[in-house]
């Protein structure tokens, strides 16, 4: 792919990010070229582009939302549960397949592809100064049970858009620029989120801890890697690991997870810092019994404890003070599980949340004295009080923020400020790089279900906003 380079000085920035170049897309027939013409087809994009170029004035970016919406619907189909819903589990054949397919997409929009040994992708754009650490980009698009198509792979795909819309427009970076396609986010499969940008981010307890970790079919991590083509040659991941300021900054684009930007009718929604979540595991044991021989008197029920247990996190939330401490009891099991059978076991996930880490640890805390206090009243056991991970918070970079803030104003989008009580790769990365975010509108807030949905022309906005905030950093 040939393409003109247009050298700007940094002080005729906006005069850049206005993009006075517009692409004449003349494809070249690819009709004697089948490999090529299902290269086209399978991605949307040509793969191949005329030198030339017409001179003329946009006041805003060319996002080929034909496309993007093809490629959105593509990917979807890569999915274990039918449409609309979508399953895409860690290592699975779904999830090598919709590897394939996000790599080609890459290769058609002329980035080098490198891979690590948990399958994190890397897309470049290499710039023309190579001693500069590199902006990067990008999310996931692994998917839990039975959840939509937007979530992630925005990010994703979107970034991919992105570099495309500054290529059409001759511009070309001084850092380089990275798409990155992060390895589960989701925890769906071996119970640990984020875990290609943990890695990324230097966690030496999780290298630990995969050396033994299982999913629910006592399948290995490794055996699961290696059976989709990585880590085939080695157990150490400490090669995944990135240091510190090896990118300048880190920006993902993705939808909002929350009904905030549609109810209010913004645009764009610029993060500044994302919550600290935590996750905590408790078992209960009692002594079980016949649910009609046992009387109440006489019972050390494990399901009324969880229960009880259940009611003080809501409580112990709402006591906090602030709007911004959530807690879900997200997974409660009894055993043995029937009906006529007092529960003898009892286990509870629970997930709190704040933007502000002591808080959410005062709740944590809180939350572990009432499970004390309900063993002695109940007489039952708690053979389990496990805190699994306790994050902290990230605030987004400043600069990042004025970043995308000067996009959205050039753009003519509105925007907002605000937080993300979701948290998602980016949590992680900001202890590689300087992070920012940004979101987009979904429908009524809708995420992890299939009628999570995103409109074409919401999602065109945050590639622009994302396109504009990586050439500004790219110069910065």
């Amino acid at each position: 792919m040939a393409l003109t380079t247009l050298y700007m000085p940094k002080s005729k920035l906006i005069g850049l990010l206005i993009f006075v170049f517009t692409i004449s897309a003349i494809s070249v027939s690819n009709d004697g070229d089948p490999v090529a013409k299902t290269m086209e087809d399978f991605s949307g994009y040509p793969t191949s582009e005329s030198e030339s170029c017409s001179s003329g004035s946009l006041s805003s970016l060319s996002v080929d939302t034909q496309s993007l919406q093809r490629q959105i619907e593509e990917l979807s189909s890569f999915s274990d549960s039918p449409a609309p819903s979508v399953t895409r589990i860690l290592y699975s054949k779904k999830d090598v397949l919709a590897r394939s397919y996000v790599k080609k997409l890459m290769q058609l929009a002329g980035l080098s592809i490198r891979e690590d040994v948990v399958g994190n992708i890397f897309g470049k754009w290499e710039g023309f100064n190579s001693e500069l650490a590199g902006v990067a980009t990008g999310s996931h698009v692994d998917a839990i049970p039975y959840s939509g198509k937007y979530d992630g792979v925005v990010g994703v795909l979107g970034a991919i858009e992105a570099i495309n819309v500054l290529r059409r427009s001759d511009f070309r970076p001084e850092r380089s620029l990275e798409i990155i396609f992060f390895t589960s986010e989701e925890p769906t499969r071996f119970g640990i989120s984020c875990l290609g940008s943990r890695l990324l981010a230097g966690s030496e307890p999780l290298v630990s801890a995969l050396k033994n970790t299982v999913d629910s079919h006592d399948i290995s991590f490794f055996e699961a890697a290696r059976s989709a083509g990585y880590a085939q040659d080695q157990d150490d991941l400490t090669s995944v690991f990135l240091k510190k300021g090896f990118y300048s900054a880190f920006v993902e684009l993705h939808i909002e997870q929350g009904p905030i930007l549609e109810q209010e009718g913004i645009s764009i929604g610029v993060v500044t810092a994302i919550a600290a979540p935590a996750s905590i595991k408790v078992d209960f044991e009692g002594n079980g019994g016949h649910a009609g021989a046992v009387l109440m008197p006489q019972r050390n029920d494990a399901g009324l404890a969880a229960a009880e247990l259940a009611l003080a996190v809501e409580q112990h939330v709402l006591e906090s003070g602030s709007i911004d401490t959530v807690g879900t009891v997200g997974i409660l099991d009894l055993h043995p599980g029937a009906i006529n059978s007092i529960p003898s076991k009892s286990h509870l996930e629970i997930d709190t949340r704040d933007i502000d880490e002591t808080r959410r640890n005062n709740v944590i805390e809180k939350i572990h004295q009432s499970a004390v206090k309900i063993t002695k009243n109940r007489k039952v056991q708690l053979s389990e009080f496990k805190i699994v991970n306790q994050d902290p918070p990230a605030a987004s970079d400043e600069s990042i923020i004025k970043a995308m803030e000067d996009a959205s104003k050039e753009l003519n989008l509105t925007h907002k400020l605000m937080i993300s009580r979701a948290y998602h790769d980016s949590l992680f990365m900001a202890r590689v790089s300087p992070m920012g975010m940004i979101f987009i509108p979904c429908y009524k807030g809708y995420s992890h279900k299939p009628e999570e949905f995103a409109s074409i022309e919401d999602i065109a906005n945050g590639v622009k906003v994302l396109a504009l905030t990586l050439a500004k950093l790219s110069l910065g």
